[in-house]
């Protein structure tokens, strides 16, 4: 779990996109700034959902960096570099394929949209291998508590079930 910092890809175009100014690194540093423990690089195609965002050689910076992961609602090359790092991704499959000719980091910190989620920048995300889910700062608190009640719930519930009796077909419920 971390804050979110994004980046917004936009259609690539070279003529009014200058490489040098739209280009990941650039962009990445610009997103994550100083403190960057703990933050989560939330990737927003812009409707380009089967393009790859990035991969192991770009995504390297995340590590460096210390994130805690990346949200991606595009594809990410390179998942056997990726599962080297120490940070968690979450995206929408594997690219074989670059896909900087058809999309370009564009802007950073601004409020994104991830499967049909809205996202702000310092909104608070936790994803994990059944999905992903976004907390305004506002909330974390009050879903935090339903999160460790529902936890406790569970375990309760594991609990009693451990502690049933099977006897052939019969079960003693308590």
């Amino acid at each position: 779990m971390g804050t979110a910092v994004t980046i917004s890809y936009f259609p690539t175009c070279s003529a009014a996109l200058e490489p040098g100014t739209y280009n990941f690194a650039d962009l990445f540093y610009e997103a994550v700034g100083d403190e960057s423990d703990g933050r989560v690089l939330v990737l927003a195609s812009n409707g380009h959902p089967d393009i790859s965002l990035g991969g192991g050689t770009k995504l390297a910076r995340v590590e460096k960096m210390s994130l805690a992961g990346v949200l991606a609602d595009g594809r990410l090359r390179d998942f056997d570099e990726l599962s080297s790092y120490d940070f968690a991704t979450f995206c929408r499959g594997e690219a074989t394929r670059w896909g900087g000719d058809v999309v370009t980091p564009y802007q950073v910190n601004v409020p994104v949209v991830v499967s049909q989620v809205g996202i702000h920048p310092g909104d608070f995300v936790y994803a994990d291998s059944a999905g992903a889910v976004v907390v305004p700062p506002a909330q974390l608190e009050s879903v935090v508590e339903e999160a460790l009640r529902v936890n406790e719930e569970d375990r309760s519930a594991i609990r009693t079930i451990a502690d049933e009796e099977v006897f052939g077909g019969d079960r003693d419920r308590r």
